[in-house]
């Protein structure tokens, strides 16, 4: 079974990223995925990336809810 630390070490290993953190039951998963690499892209685009970066590993995933974030966005939420 995958575990959210599981996807959170996928991610990281495909995108460089300030900060991750997932939660999830082993089939859901939320996400919340700071990166530099999202700046001056459109959600859709930031999606795609981690998308990329989970490759393969996304057929074992049922889903994946995320929230991303540049640096500077994150930087207001905290």
């Amino acid at each position: 079974m995958v575990t959210p630390e599981n996807v959170k070490e996928y991610i990281l290993q495909g995108l460089e990223c300030e900060h991750v953190f997932v939660e999830g039951d082993g089939r859901h998963f939320e996400a919340v995925i700071v990166s530099k690499a999202f700046e001056g892209k459109s959600v859709l685009q930031q999606h795609q990336l981690v998308y990329s970066a989970l490759g393969d590993k996304m057929e074992t995933i049922h889903a994946l809810s995320m929230k991303t974030l540049t640096p500077e966005q994150w930087a207001k939420q905290i």
